[in-house]
């Protein structure tokens, strides 16, 4: 039976790891709340992988007899098969008589087995230890992240995210490596060390004794060092979460610092920061490092007492000289497992710190229940009914109250403003709505529900909730206008599942982790009130439609690149367009506004750098910036014998634009066809072209004519004022476009795709595919009724909607930095849309908008959910117009109910705040 049949399947499902020797498991493993963080490592260690750690510790056990003979062989060989005095003995093994050579060769062989299985072991136990270390270390993340999604939403208010981020990933990392090491390895290597010691006693007492002698000492002075050096290292761990939360805000605070000019402040308090962790770290290393030289100066004592003492036994014959030599050999192994548990004991003190401290930052009372973030409603919840709050208050951890007894019933399908000054509580009344908080007392009922009593799949698809300010997800508009139709996967082919169960889901489910496949389809159609994917998108530029973003998506698909994997079918009708805008353009005798890509013409709309390349950079290798120092580029120059030519059209533009504006202050900005070059660099072209103009372009360096040449290849024809350029150059140069593509090494293929009249360029944008050419410049308005084709073309081979979902696929940024705050609110309510819910749930949502547009949204939003009901907090009084009901609040308490007209008459509620507007 194989030690691992023994000991079970150590890789069953969660329950039967944890529980399946019982009995006699300890109380508190027994009792331990599922939902508990262990305060210590051991006891996280203990209660997930007690099973694997009992394995290991079996496994290393039964290698120490290996270990043993391997140390013992080597006193065989040299005394009886290497030092016999008799070389014609013949040993008896096994009943078969061996000679003196055949012994020797049957114990170096079983040396060698020795060392093989000893290094199996070895091997073995690493590889283990390490899937249990990083299982633990997965579980412990997972563990944690989902705390972070189950904090009281005012707990972000005190808690940095830097800190929070710095902790599961950074601070973690020693973890895994330890878990694997945290029983196996004492239990290893203090036996090899009692192995070892048991050996030398058996060859000689006084040799063991001398050998264990100094140990005492050791063990009982290092300890005592460690103990500092873990205080000094739980002061470093809290300095640097202290210094990656100031890092956080400064980069989040850019605009302020340089606004305010308090670069200098941030990095005189940064220094004073890394100083404080300077000094603890320089503590750290005098103290470890004074640890390793004593144990260093202890462990060479010892070989002093075996060259004394052992000499005089040999010189006696008190002991032979292969027992001796396989003593010192021994001792040799020594050193290794003495280091490892110091390492150990070192890394032991390091990762418990980081553990428990870790664990204290995220035992946080009032977590949201594991059931009410993860579960979906055993039932089809009601849309149907009322919205009542009865007496429901809110306290916050200062103590502040945010809403105070407020009472009111709300029909679904009405259409209700919350009006009020600032801190009024109308916004509370929304967020306590949608969950954001849990009240301090008081109900409140959601078609005959109380809201807090379901899990968040439920309450989130009746009430879609958006806040004053969005933060977007850093990724495509697409994926944060999903994001409320994700609640869980739909089923999956029963093959991709099978596959999931042998890989990832597994390993998922060993690391108590969930097995929901993120790459399964996880939209909830039924949600949405589509059918598939197709109807989908139809439904989603309805939506952007409504909430006016439809065409800003649009101009994103323009200047967007498609990919052709998402569209396989959009490359073919995009070319279809570009023929389309070429006819158009010829009937609308707007061709001379375009100049098109032709592979035997220059291009005169566009810059050298262009027309030699005539393609799209894929990647930086030829970025235009970087062209001419490319080698391939200066390759094909020379071929064409386009380098001297280029080097003196940049030396003589170099000099005109040294002359004409080289007296102009430095913010001077250039006239448009000059500004290939930047006022702050004009003092070091000045300096290039001198030197040129005394010693020639040759005698340039190599950066000097890489300037040079970048600057030649910014030249515009059209725009040319200087007559650098003439028919004969542009020629060339169309030559040493065709030598470019042809003699372009393999390797290099990848990093440019070229233009062909006859295919679409997956590398460029939408918009640059359909033109196809440079727009011609100096024609007035060209660029404008250029556009306009374009556009038309598109609605009239309709399309216009893969245009959208091109531009679906935009990158918002960080938190949506890529869109204007207005932008980023339309992507929130048009998210809120999509799903569906009973509850539009506007938390001055569109406060943002300026009057018009926000009259304009909120009207189209009543209209979208007629027979549903629009709760919206307003920040301007007279936007509550044309809704049914306007709860006005002062003070966290419901001040009036009632409509417009009401509240907004002279001494109504609403008359102050109106005359303030």
């Amino acid at each position: 039976m194989s030690i691992a049949s023994f000991f079970g399947n150590t890789e069953k499902a969660e329950g039967r790891r944890r529980f399946g020797i019982g009995g006699l498991l300890p109380r508190w493993f027994r009792e331990a709340a599922a939902d508990a963080l262990e305060p210590s490592i051991y006891r996280f260690i203990m209660r997930y992988s007690l099973r694997d750690q009992i394995y290991l510790v079996v496994v290393t056990v039964i290698s120490f007899p290996f270990l043993y003979y391997s140390l013992d062989l080597p006193k065989q060989i040299i005394n009886e098969a290497i030092g016999s005095k008799h070389a014609t003995v013949n040993h008896d093994i096994l009943g078969y008589s061996l000679g003196q050579i055949q012994y020797l060769l049957l114990l170096c062989v079983v040396f060698l087995v020795l060392v093989l299985i000893n290094g199996w072991f070895k091997y073995h136990l690493n590889v283990r230890k390490g899937r249990v270390g990083e299982r633990m270390l997965r579980r412990l993340r997972y563990e944690l992240f989902q705390r972070v999604l189950r904090f009281p939403m005012n707990h972000f208010d005190r808690t940095a995210t830097g800190q929070i981020i710095a902790m599961l990933t950074a601070e973690l990392e020693p973890v895994g490596g330890f878990i694997g090491d945290s029983l196996a390895l004492p239990i290893a290597q203090t036996g090899t060390l009692i192995t070892i010691f048991a050996f030398m006693f058996v060859q000689n007492p006084t040799l063991g004794a001398a050998a264990i002698s100094l140990y005492p000492v050791q063990a009982y002075f290092i300890p005592k060092m460690q103990r500092k050096i873990r205080a000094l290292g739980r002061e470093r761990v809290r300095k640097m979460r202290f210094l990656s939360d100031r890092i956080g805000e400064v980069i989040a605070a850019q605009v302020e610092i340089r606004t305010n000019a308090g670069a200098q402040h941030q990095l005189a308090d940064v220094a004073q920061r890394l100083g404080e962790i300077y000094e603890i770290r320089f503590d750290i290393y005098n103290r470890k490092f004074f640890v390793k030289f004593l144990n260093n100066l202890l462990n060479q004592l010892t070989p002093f007492f075996f060259y004394l003492i052992g000499g005089i036994f040999v010189i006696y014959g008190e002991l032979s000289f292969g027992a001796l030599v396989a003593v010192l050999a021994a001792y040799k192994d020594l050193s290794s497992p003495w280091k490892e548990l110091l390492d150990f004991y070192q890394n032991q003190q390091d990762v418990s710190i980081k553990y428990e401290q870790v664990v204290e930052q995220f035992q946080v009372a009032d977590l949201l229940d594991t059931s009410v973030l993860l579960d979906a409603p055993d039932h089809e919840l009601p849309r149907e009914g009322n919205i009542e709050f009865t007496n429901v208050s809110l306290v916050d951890s200062d103590g502040i109250r945010m809403l105070d007894n407020v009472s009111f019933t709300l029909p679904l399908g009405e259409h209700a403003a919350l009006a009020g000054p600032t801190n009024s509580g109308k916004n509370v009344i929304l967020q306590l709505l949608a969950r954001i908080f849990v009240p301090t007392s008081g109900r409140i009922v959601l078609a005959g529900i109380d809201v807090n009593s379901v899990p968040l799949a439920g309450s989130g698809r009746l009430v879609g909730y958006v806040g004053p300010t969005t933060h977007l997800l850093s990724t495509s508009i697409r994926e944060n206008l999903l994001l409320g139709l994700r609640y869980r996967p739909n089923s999956v082919p029963d093959g991709a599942e099978a596959s999931r169960d042998g890989t990832a889901a597994h390993e998922a489910r060993e690391s108590g982790n969930t097995d929901l496949d993120i790459t399964a389809d996880w939209i909830d159609y039924e949600q949405a009130g589509v059918a598939d994917n197709a109807a989908l998108q139809a439904r989603i530029v309805d939506v952007l439609q409504l909430v006016d973003f439809a065409n800003e998506v649009y101009l994103f698909g323009l200047h967007g690149r498609l990919d052709e994997g998402r569209y396989p079918e959009a490359a073919a009708r995009l070319l279809e367009a570009r023929a389309h805008l070429r006819e158009r353009l010829d009937s609308a005798g707007l061709s001379t506004f375009v100049e098109r890509f032709d592979p035997d013409r220059y291009n005169c709309n566009a810059s050298i750098a262009e027309n030699l390349l005539f393609g799209t950079p894929i990647g930086h290798t030829f970025e235009p910036d970087a062209l001419a120092e490319t080698p391939h580029v200066k390759y094909v120059l020379e071929r064409a014998g386009l380098t001297q030519t280029l080097l003196e059209t940049g030396q003589k533009l170099a000099r005109t634009l040294v002359e004409l504006f080289g007296d102009l202050a430095p913010e001077h900005g250039f006239a448009e066809e000059f500004a290939s070059v930047g006022s702050e660099d004009l003092h070091d072209l000045d300096r290039v072209s001198a030197r040129a103009e005394r010693n020639g372009v040759d005698a340039l360096s190599e950066p000097e004519k890489v300037r040079l040449l970048g600057l030649a290849f910014k030249l515009v024809a059209a725009r040319d004022r200087l007559g650098l350029m003439d028919d004969d150059l542009r020629e060339r140069i169309v030559e040493a476009r065709h030598l470019f593509e042809q003699e372009l090494p393999e390797h290099l293929r990848s990093a440019v795709e070229f233009f062909d009249p006859e295919r679409y360029n997956a590398a460029a944008r939408v918009e640059e595919n359909i033109l196809f050419g440079s727009i011609v410049s100096g024609e007035a308005d060209a660029r404008e009724r250029v556009e306009t084709a374009i556009c038309e073309v598109l609605d009239e081979l309709e399309l216009r909607d893969t245009v959208l979902a091109i531009g679906l696929d935009y990158r918002v940024g960080t938190g949506g930095s890529r869109l204007s705050p207005s932008q980023r609110q339309k992507v929130a309510i048009a998210r809120a849309v999509l799903k569906r819910p009973v509850v539009l749930a506007l938390d001055e949502a569109t406060a943002v908008l300026d009057p018009a547009a926000e009259a304009q949204i909120l009207e189209a939003l009543r209209e979208e959910f007629a027979g549903r009901t629009v709760m919206a907090a307003m920040t301007r009084p007279e936007a509550a117009r044309g809704f049914n009901r306007v709860l006005v609040t002062e003070q966290g308490r419901l001040a009036s109910d009632g409509d417009y007209e009401a509240a907004a008459r002279e001494n109504g509620p609403l008359a102050p705040m109106l005359a303030a507007a």
